[in-house]
Order: structure tokens, then sequence, then C-alpha cells
């Protein structure tokens, strides 16, 4: 059985993703803030509060893989469960004040893995490489 894994499109993106993904973690742990709980918090500043469901499926998560960050979330003072005024059986996951300093770091260690990532790459090249990977995107969402 033979796979041409350096022509792989599947193994160029998920090294990406992964090497990605490390520099984000390295720069969050110092403020005590892991990459989910830094996804909530964007989706969140983002699109204000939202349920859970919403919420995991922005971040391409089942709900209940959502519930022990929510949970560390809540016991550290950055986001609250209120109670959907429509449908008392679910919550809307809101901000609190306290996590606008933390959003700020968080922000800024994602600036500067993006900056990192695209160093030496031309404007041209960068949107192009958005433009790629974009079609990439839509290409296996509706496969």
């Amino acid at each position: 059985m033979k796979y041409d894994f350096e022509e792989s499109v599947g193994v160029w993106l998920t090294l990406a993703h992964q090497s990605y993904s490390r520099a984000i973690a390295e720069r969050l742990l110092p403020h005590g803030i892991t990459f989910r709980q830094a996804q909530v918090l964007g989706f969140l500043e983002l699109d204000g509060p939202q349920t859970q469901s919403e919420l995991a499926g922005k971040m391409m998560i089942e709900p209940p893989s959502l519930v022990g960050v929510l949970n560390r979330m809540e016991r550290s003072g950055l986001v609250e469960r209120q109670c959907c005024p429509d449908d008392r059986r679910c919550n809307s996951i809101h901000l609190l004040p306290s996590a606008e300093a933390l959003w700020q770091q968080v922000a800024e260690c994602a600036r500067q893995v993006r900056t990192a990532a695209v160093r030496g790459m031309s404007g041209a090249e960068i949107a192009q490489l958005k433009r790629l990977l974009t079609k990439v995107n839509e290409n296996v969402s509706d496969f």
C-alpha cells in the first residue's frame, strides 16, 4: 500500500494547522488560557452572547465537549450562563467585563502568530493564500 504524502493537500494543511495551533497555545499559556477558551472569548467578542450549541458549531466541536471549557471559564469569572428567555432549557453564554483585559492579551497573541505565519509573503501572496484556503474549505465542506 503506497501513498504520496508529499503531494497530499491534507498533510500540508494538517501540518500547518498543528504548527499554528502549537504556536498559539505556547503564547496563550503564560496568560493561563487554553486555545479552546481563547476561541470562546473570540466568538463571544465577535458575535455577542450565544447558546452553547451555537458556540460549539462555530468551534467545530460537539456541545458536550464545550461544557468543561465553559465550566472553567465560569469559575474564572470570564463568562456566565444565562437562561435563554425564549427557551428555558438552553443557556446563553455571555462575556463578563473581567474578560476584556484577557481578550486583549489573546488578540495580541493571535496577531503575533499571524504575523509570523505570513512572514516573507507579499500582500498578493497572502491574498492568494486566503483565496486558496477558502476554496479548499468550501470544497471539503460540500464533499
